[in-house]
């Protein structure tokens, strides 16, 4: 009697199990398949956002003035009393800096000949404008403070340099934060004159303003420019943007020519807005703790697919499931407490 007794429990145990063992290899079916899921869906690897050594400077001659300062060099032009181009090159790490803007104008003791004076811009009716921002160098106090030379300003309408000035500006900042870095060469328009001067040294009123970017990493290189009017606008930025070339054409300056040539002119014929992220970049102050803690996620590269996102969620959930019906089965043959004893980490 002891012996069938056995045996019917045996029997027992024997179809338990295998019912679960059917369910067991259908959720390793499940489990195979949204593994595959996940690796076809899965986001494109980040892209590194590795420096190449003053692929931002233009072309410029032996003899003309170009200074570097934290964050950002310069070519001035003493003529019109303010920078040709000012160039540099700008990290998302960059952005989430904790410097305080600090508002310190004052000329520029680096231009030999005398940059323009805080004198002149007083009762101008022009803003100071930044041709780097300040907020781009916010990562240091040096660069911050270097931000506010007068050898990076440039006469700008208080509409434009408070209005679509500024938000091209963002915008740049958003580039860099969603492509890892840029490269950026910004400066006015100094070949339409002739021009207004404000103050005793005669600092030229530009007509126009330009920028161009340059997203020069993997996944895709492209490059992209933009001319601005000196005034207000309520346009899209998009209505801007032009051909590196065509910045090349109107102010004379020869952009990334230190890629190979073939490189530079596919780059600089064209552009593609649609390849932009166009939103304005903004980071409060506990989004820059949490960047500088490692906790803020990272931008670059592909944005997860729905299908990538579900597939993950869905095969942990399988995972947890899997584990559970395994440890059910072994149960049935080995007791729980000796399992427990046994094998802790099944629990």
């Amino acid at each position: 009697m002891a012996k069938q007794k056995k045996t019917n429990r045996l029997q027992k145990q024997a179809g338990k199990a295998k019912k679960r063992g059917k369910r067991l290899l259908i959720l390793l079916a499940i489990l195979i398949v949204l593994w595959i899921l996940t690796l076809v869906f899965a986001p494109a690897a980040q892209p590194s956002s590795a420096y190449v050594q003053d692929l931002e400077l233009p072309l410029y001659q032996k003899g003309e003035l170009v200074v570097r300062h934290p964050g950002y060099t310069l070519l001035y032009d003493e003529e019109h009393e303010q920078a040709r181009w000012v160039a540099y090159h700008l990290s998302r790490e960059e952005l989430y800096g904790s410097q305080e803007r600090g508002d310190d104008f004052r000329a520029d003791s680096s231009i030999p000949t005398g940059s323009a004076a805080l004198d002149d811009y007083r009762s101008s009716g022009y803003d100071r404008g930044h041709l780097i921002p300040a907020a781009d160098l916010s990562w240091s106090q040096e660069a911050m403070s270097a931000s506010f030379f007068l050898s990076n300003m440039s006469p700008q309408a208080g509409t434009f340099n408070r209005g679509i000035w500024s938000k091209l500006e963002a915008t740049v900042r958003n580039f860099a934060d969603t492509e890892g870095a840029v490269y950026v060469v910004t400066g006015p328009v100094l070949t339409d004159g002739p021009y207004k001067t404000i103050g005793k040294n005669q600092v030229s009123v530009p007509n126009a303003y330009y920028k161009v970017v340059l997203d020069y990493q993997e996944p895709e290189y492209k490059a992209i420019g933009f001319l601005l009017p000196n005034e207000g606008s309520k346009k899209d930025l998009q209505a801007f943007a032009v051909s590196v070339d065509e910045v090349e054409e109107v102010t004379g300056i020869d952009f990334f020519h230190r890629l190979k040539d073939r490189e530079e002119d596919v780059l600089e014929a064209s552009y593609d807005v649609s390849l932009w992220d166009f939103s304005t970049f903004s980071a409060s102050a506990k989004d820059r703790e949490a960047f500088q803690e490692g906790n803020l996620p990272a931008k670059t590269g592909e944005k997860p697919s729905g299908i990538y996102s579900i597939a993950k969620g869905t095969l942990s959930t399988i995972l947890s499931v899997v584990k559970k019906e395994s440890v059910n089965i072994i149960e049935l043959f080995i007791p729980k407490a000796t399992l427990r004893e046994a094998a802790p980490f099944l629990y």
